[in-house]
């Protein structure tokens, strides 16, 4: 799908594309969250906001019970393009998904992995 113009001059890559997804759909997240559902260390995740945040996507800020925490959310001012740009994908997926059962769902997701990292050279 190709990127909305309101984000097309903010060069993102395909890593910000689930971070972004993930802030979307589940709604404002922490630093160790994000990292636990990308698979990546805290630290690229902190890499990734602090990019998405000087780039005016994502909003980041203490949390209010734990000033060690940082909260990451999708900026107001692009929410509607990053909407407009991963929420027929998830639609997509939801129609895609719906029909199979938990098993089915696991199996192809299960495989999905398998092939990204056989693509990335670590199915080896």
């Amino acid at each position: 799908m190709p990127v909305p113009e309101p984000l097309r001059t903010l060069d993102l890559a395909p890593r910000h594309l689930s971070l972004l997804s993930y802030l979307l759909f589940d709604g404002p997240l922490t630093v160790n969250e994000l990292a636990a559902r990308l698979e990546v260390a805290p630290a690229t995740v902190s890499l990734m906001v602090g990019d998405l945040s000087r780039k005016g996507v994502v909003n980041r800020r203490e949390d209010d019970a734990d000033r060690r925490r940082t909260i990451v959310s999708i900026a107001e001012t692009n929410r509607e393009a990053v909407d407009a740009w991963l929420a027929r994908g998830a639609r997509a997926w939801r129609s895609a998904l719906e029909p199979l059962t938990s098993e089915q769902r696991r199996v192809f997701v299960k495989t999905l992995r398998s092939y990204e990292r056989a693509l990335a050279g670590d199915g080896e």
